[in-house]
């Protein structure tokens, strides 16, 4: 029998080797909610950011960031007054933290050891998507209604510029070689700014794709995957020249994340979903599976450590619908706040 067994296995194992890498990629992720993180408290929310470094996640919440253990989802802080909060960036090479603070125009700017507020800087109006460039050491806060980016110096915390962007401006990245691209949500574009010099360098029509939200960049492929929740399709574009690679169908995205080391792109979509999408290669993705999680969980962190994905929800109620307002949007249900861990 052995003699027989053991050229087998090594036909079976020569033949895997020798599949086409597309058909070995399809593979599910075998991930599922693990965990439940709740925060006993009533509000809003919007961005959530994972630090896997110091194992901790930023939540955006009503007027103010709240900061969980990332293993055990216990509260180890929270960033008070940030009004209308949106976005959570951070600033590791100078030990500080930035909030997109929406109703008071302005940024946090708070200290990531202790959590203390160093200082609130003036943006535009109503400032949504924030984040950190590496390469340029510069955050970038993008207001929603005054159409613009402020840019702010990290190191001295002063604004250095402010971007008008044509339109309203949602996610943005950097690809840490001095290029950084943002959503634009009503004119269906991805713009490309030169990081050195704040000019605007491309505006590319995100053709087939409406009300782009969510963005992650692969920098190694100069990737970028867009999820544009208004017809629930993600756009893979190349950065180098704004051509479109890939679509996939989605839910009602308002956040992608990417996890560099699986090569796997993730919408999160209200309904209740991740929509999974794996790069194969700089020409080459597919779609892997769609995770259920929880309705409302419709923004996302990714932990490129442990792997784990953290998106916040609640339970909500139907509004009461008035005769200003015959359509109202759903209401939370008290204290159903919280944080869905998706892993292994």
């Amino acid at each position: 029998m052995k003699s027989i067994i053991k050229p087998l296995g090594l036909l079976m194992f020569s033949m895997a080797m020798s599949m086409p890498t597309h058909l070995l990629a399809q593979e599910k992720t075998g991930f599922h909610v693990v965990a439940d993180f709740p925060i006993h408290s009533t509000g809003g929310w919007d961005y959530i950011t994972v630090d896997g470094k110091t194992n901790r996640v930023y939540v955006s919440h009503g007027m103010q960031v709240n900061i969980l253990n990332a293993k055990t989802g216990d509260s180890v802080g929270y960033i008070p007054d940030t009004k209308g909060v949106h976005g959570i960036a951070l600033a590791p090479d100078f030990n500080k933290g930035y909030t997109s603070n929406g109703r008071a125009n302005n940024v946090t700017v708070f200290d990531l050891k202790t959590n203390q507020v160093l200082k609130q800087v003036n943006a535009g109006t109503n400032p949504d998507a924030i984040f950190y460039d590496d390469f340029s050491k510069k955050v970038y806060a993008f207001n929603g209604r005054s159409k613009d980016a402020t840019v702010i110096d990290a190191a001295t915390d002063s604004v250095v510029a402010t971007i008008p962007l044509g339109g309203k401006p949602e996610t943005g990245v950097s690809d840490g070689k001095g290029k950084v691209f943002v959503n634009i949500e009503d004119t269906g574009e991805e713009v490309e700014i030169d990081a050195a010099t704040y000019k605007i360098l491309n505006r590319w029509k995100l053709e087939g794709g409406e009300e782009p939200s969510g963005l992650a960049m692969d920098r190694k492929t100069d990737r970028l995957f867009i999820g544009c929740g208004g017809n629930q399709t993600m756009i893979v574009l190349d950065a180098t020249n704004g051509a479109i690679v890939g679509k996939f169908p989605i839910g009602r995205c308002d956040g992608v994340g990417f996890d560099p080391k699986l090569k796997l792109a993730y919408s999160s979509n209200g309904e209740g979903t991740i929509t999974v999408v794996r790069e194969i290669n700089a020409g080459k993705f597919e779609f892997v599976e769609n995770i259920t999680t929880e309705p409302g969980a419709r923004t996302i962190g990714v932990d490129t450590y442990t792997h784990k994905i953290y998106l916040p929800t609640a339970q909500s109620k139907p509004g009461v619908a008035t005769t200003e307002n015959p359509k109202p949007r759903p209401q939370q249900i008290p204290g159903t706040f919280h944080i869905v861990v998706v892993g292994k």
